[in-house]
């Protein structure tokens, strides 16, 4: 069955706007449907602008579509961690043996509006914006939307669901017979503070992710090209020093003077971020299958609506631009049978992301308690060691995942030999 070149993405997020650019790189006429108004005019969320740590595989998919360049071009290269001890004491761990591999930072907000325009500039694109999906009827690619004027109805048949974590999409797919779907909740929250630049320049070095490692809880700064950081704490929800405990200004300010004391004193806004930002989730998401084939048309999951991860390894949107690069090359293989592309799509990746599920998991523990330990930084300096005595042959398991495009089940395998 060859698919008719109409296809509508649900969610114009990071990996809806790629996935529209690969589609219509094809030659598919593609139609974006997206709840929120258009990003290029609407105001970022307040405390939802998280950065992003953009990597190789993020970057490969980029440059497949001639978009490395232009992303690049707003991002910061970090080429290790800078730990900041309780007291103060800053030690730096470079990712790679040699120093010179960088992680990207880069703004959610700024990479949105980039795709998007990418996508919108490619020939047979469009988008419409504030139309919030109510209905999908699966076997003819019917789907209802609400919008400002009333209530609409377009029909597709190939609909894409890219409309995130808790995507409308994939709420309908879990009603269906044989459809498997889990959540699982991390007893942490995380909330979006700013440390500003300093008389015009950073206050801290702008070529490392910053962590402050406490043990049960932790706190990240990623750089910006306003010289400015997006600092993320992960704390828990209830119990000591947790979110529920820090209730008031009084509680909070003193709690974060004692245990994030040199960030303390770069952070004016702090009491107000505090206040007024939201307190986000940390889930894991999984589903199976990632696709139904209906009597008339065919419905697919990509990015977090099929596999919604925690941050902590930095692979969220990277892991979401792969699966892109995944069902174009599906695509050339059948043909442009897009049901069938869609059946592999699914079957292959599907292994993958539940292996960077875990490996993102695993990170946290890492991050917020290891990264501190003197046990860790030998481990590191064994690892960085081996890398430069056997180059080629010895690869940590950061930089298989980080800096390469081996797939993440093959990274797990390859450390296990």
């Amino acid at each position: 069955m060859r698919s008719p070149r109409e296809v509508a993405v649900v969610g114009a997020g990071l990996v809806g706007c790629l996935a529209a650019c690969y589609l219509a790189r094809r030659g598919y006429e593609v139609t974006l449907y997206e709840r929120r108004p258009d990003p290029r005019h609407a105001a970022a969320e307040r405390g939802r602008s998280i950065n992003l740590a953009i990597s190789e595989r993020g970057i490969d998919a980029l440059r497949r579509v001639g978009l490395d360049e232009a992303v690049l071009k707003a991002a910061l290269p970090m080429p290790g961690r800078m730990m900041h001890a309780p007291d103060g004491t800053l030690s730096f761990q470079p990712y790679s043996a040699d120093g010179r591999r960088a992680i990207n930072s880069i703004s959610r907000a700024e990479l949105n509006r980039t795709l998007l325009e990418a996508a919108l500039g490619m020939p047979g694109v469009r988008a419409f914006f504030e139309h919030r999906l109510t209905g999908l009827d699966v076997d003819s690619g019917r789907m209802d939307f609400a919008t400002p004027g009333g209530a609409v109805s377009r029909t597709a048949p190939v609909v894409l669901g890219a409309d995130g974590a808790y995507s409308a999409v994939r709420a309908r797919l879990q009603s269906l017979p044989g459809f498997d779907f889990s959540q699982d909740y991390l007893d942490y929250g995380y909330k979006e503070l700013t440390i500003p630049a300093r008389d015009g320049e950073f206050a801290l070095d702008p070529g490392a992710l910053h962590i402050w490692p406490r043990g049960q809880a932790m706190m990240i700064a990623l750089p910006n090209p306003d010289r400015s950081f997006t600092c993320t704490l992960f704390w828990p929800k209830s119990g000591p020093g947790s979110f529920a405990e820090l209730d008031t200004a009084e509680r909070f300010a003193e709690f974060f003077a004692a245990h994030y004391a040199d960030a303390h004193a770069l952070m004016p806004d702090l009491a107000d971020d505090y206040a007024h930002n939201p307190i986000g989730h940390l889930v894991t998401m999984r589903t199976d299958p990632w696709q139904v084939r209906g009597a008339r048309a065919a419905v697919g999951l990509l990015g977090d609506a099929a596999h919604a991860i925690v941050p902590f390894y930095g692979q969220g949107a990277n892991c979401g631009f792969e699966d892109c690069v995944e069902l174009d090359r599906c695509l050339a293989e059948t043909g442009d049978d897009f049901p069938e592309a869609l059946a592999r799509y699914g079957a292959r990746r599907k292994e993958h992301a539940d292996t960077i599920a875990e490996l993102a998991l695993a990170n946290f523990v890492e991050m917020r308690d290891k990264v501190a330990s003197r046990s860790f930084l030998l481990q590191k300096r064994v690892e960085h060691g081996l890398e430069r005595l056997l180059p080629g042959r010895y690869v940590s398991r950061y930089e298989l995942v980080s800096f390469s495009t081996v797939p993440y089940a093959d990274v797990q395998r390859r450390i296990a030999r």
